[in-house]
Formats: C-alpha cells, structure tokens, sequence
C-alpha cells in the first residue's frame, strides 16, 4: 500500500484591522488620588428626586411671578388707555354738541336770511308825492328875486327917508352928528306933518297883514295835505306788504305737501287685496318665498278665468274706492271751510292792523 504525503500549505489570510492592544501603564499616584477623590465625591452627594422637585418648583413660582407682574402692567396699561378712550370720547361728543348748535344757528339764520331776501323781493307800486319845506321853498323864492312883502316903516322913519335925500349932501362930513340930531327932530315933527306919513303905514301895514294871513293859510293848508297824503301812502303800503305776505304763505304753503293727519287714505286695489289674501295662507302653510311672489302670476291668470277669489276683491276693491271717495268729499269740504275761517280771521287781523296804523299817525300828530 502506497501511502500519500499531503502536504499542507498555509493559505495567506487578511490581517483584521483590530485596534492595537493598550498596554498596561502603571499610573502615577497624584492621579490615582485625584481618580479616587472623584469617586469618592460622586459616591458620597447621590441626586435625590425630592431636591429635583424643589427646583422645578422655585423655577414655577419664578414664572408665576412674572406673569403676574406682566398682568398687573397691562391692566394698568388698559386703565390709561379706557382713560385716554374717555377723554376723547368726551372730546367727541363736546364737538358733536358744538357741530349741532352750529347747525341750529346756521338753521336760524337761513330763516332770518330767508325773511331777509323775501322783504328785499317787496317792491311797492306807488306814486310817491315828494314835500317841499317851507324854509327851502323861501331860500328858492329869495334865490330866484322874488319880491316878498316887507314889514311897514313907521310913521318917522318914513319921514327921515324923504328929508334925507334933501339935506345929507350938506351933511356929508359930519355924518354922525347930523344922524343923532336928525333923529330927534323926527321925533319932534307936529302931527299934521305927520299925518300923510301915518297914513302910508296903516295902508301898508293892511297889505303887510293881508299878506301874512294869506301865506299862513296857505302853509297850514299845505301841511294838511301833506300829512293826509302821507297817511294814504302808509295804508297803501300796509295794504300792498300785507298782500305780499299772504301771497308769500301761499307759496309756502303750495311747496309743502299736504300731509293732514285726518286726509282719508287711497283704497287698495284689487290685486293687492288678493294677493294679501293670499301671502297669509300661503305664509301660515310655510310656504317658500318663491311661491309668495307667484301669487302675482296666479292672480293674472284668474282674472282671465274670472275665479271666485278675484272676483271678490275686485268687489270689495269697488266698495274701498267708493268709501274713499265719500270720505275724501267730506274731507275737502272741511279743508274748504277751514280756509274761509282762517281768511276771516286774517281779513280781521288786518283790520286791526289798520287801525293800529291810523292811531299811531293821530298820536305823531298831536304830538307834534
């Protein structure tokens, strides 16, 4: 028996990439006390749950105190800001009230205005007498050289006029002298010389007199009629402002629509009537809203087939009219009668007014 030799031979494996081996180093005893002393700490204070707890509880309470410091700092913040809205409101509602009497004034004014421009708008028609004193038409009479009647010289100086044109050209150089002993032989003339002269003053005199009643009568005349004239233009112009104020109130009145309180409402017609009559079913059925306004629709179509329903609004819609029409009569012939008491009552009103006119100008003139 052959016997075979195997022979072995060693596969050349991979190296793993292991980590070196540490050697063992014999430690220095400082760090070997220092190791030990750590140790020996960290075995000796242990973490307990309970001081755990009490942190987190200071850190809580920490938290709530700040939270409560900011709560406090934004109420008193919103009390500043309530105040400050207060203020303004206040502020507000001052010139809201300032802005409303503003308007009310405004409102009063426009009224006055209103009278103002309506009395500018009253132009009276009247021929207006234009009365002449009597002190302008004398500076008239003199400044045109009309000759006035002049009072009557007595008896001596009429004299003194005739012997001064036959004496004064001797007596031209003593003037003064001859001027004072002049006078007094005037006043030493003997009646018979005197008579002529006597004469020509009471005959002027009578002319002067004559003159004078004539112009006073005249004057007084004049002053009657100026103060007649004066009133009728007064009553014309009480006449035409007291027809321009109702003519006014008129105008007014027209603008403004009537809203009297007891004018008789117009009557329904006979499609409102139905359809009326018609929501309420449909709204106690709970009904859509859609099928409400289909009531117009269904209603022109039964007024074509003459329904039941239609034909009894439109009966009832006859009688409403019919109604209508008797109260609204009854309500003019009201309105109509309260126009002629109120025109009575206006008529009479005027009348005092006149009166009260015609008194003041008797009082102006006995007072004058």
């Amino acid at each position: 028996m052959f016997h075979r030799w195997v022979t072995v031979v060693p596969v050349a494996t991979k190296r793993g990439r292991g980590r070196k081996v540490l050697k063992d180093k014999t430690a220095s005893t400082n760090e070997a006390n220092i190791i030990a002393g750590k140790v020996s700490e960290s075995s000796a204070t242990p973490i307990s749950p309970s001081s755990k707890q009490d942190s987190k509880q200071q850190s809580f309470e920490k938290e709530l105190l700040q939270m409560k410091e900011m709560l406090q700092q934004m109420r008193l913040d919103k009390e500043k800001i309530e105040e400050l809205l207060k203020a303004k409101d206040e502020a507000l509602k001052q010139k809201d009230k300032e802005l409303e009497n503003r308007g009310r004034e405004q409102e009063k004014l426009q009224v006055e205005l209103k009278k103002l421009q309506k009395l500018k708008e009253f132009k009276p028609t009247m021929n207006l007498t234009v009365m002449i004193d009597n002190k302008t038409k004398k500076d008239k009479k003199k400044k045109a050289g009309d000759s006035e009647k002049k009072r009557p010289s007595p008896p001596y100086i009429l004299w003194m006029k005739d012997q001064w044109n036959e004496v004064k050209p001797n007596y031209c150089l003593k003037y003064f002298y001859f001027l004072f002993s002049f006078v007094g032989l005037a006043m030493t003339v003997s009646a018979e010389e005197k008579k002529p002269y006597e004469e020509k003053y009471h005959a002027e005199k009578e002319a002067y007199l004559q003159v004078i009643a004539k112009e006073k009568r005249e004057s007084e005349t004049m002053r009657l009629f100026e103060e007649e004239q004066k009133q009728r233009t007064a009553m014309e112009l009480l006449e035409q402002y007291m027809q321009f104020k109702q003519e006014a109130e008129k105008e007014t009145k027209k603008n403004k629509k009537e809203k009297g309180p007891l004018k008789p409402k117009h009557p329904m017609s006979a499609y409102f009537l139905f359809t009326n009559d018609r929501r309420t079913t449909l709204l106690a059925e709970n009904k859509n809203f859609l099928e409400v306004t289909a009531c117009s629709k269904d209603h022109n179509r039964r007024v074509e087939k003459h329904d039941r329903g239609t034909e009894e609004a439109l009966r009832r819609a006859k009688k409403n009219k019919e109604k209508y029409a008797l109260e609204m009569e009854a309500y003019k012939q009201k309105k109509d009668e309260e126009a002629a008491h109120l025109m009575k009552e206006e008529e009479e009103h005027m009348n005092l007014q006149k009166q009260e006119a015609l008194q003041l100008l008797k009082k102006e003139k006995t007072d004058k």
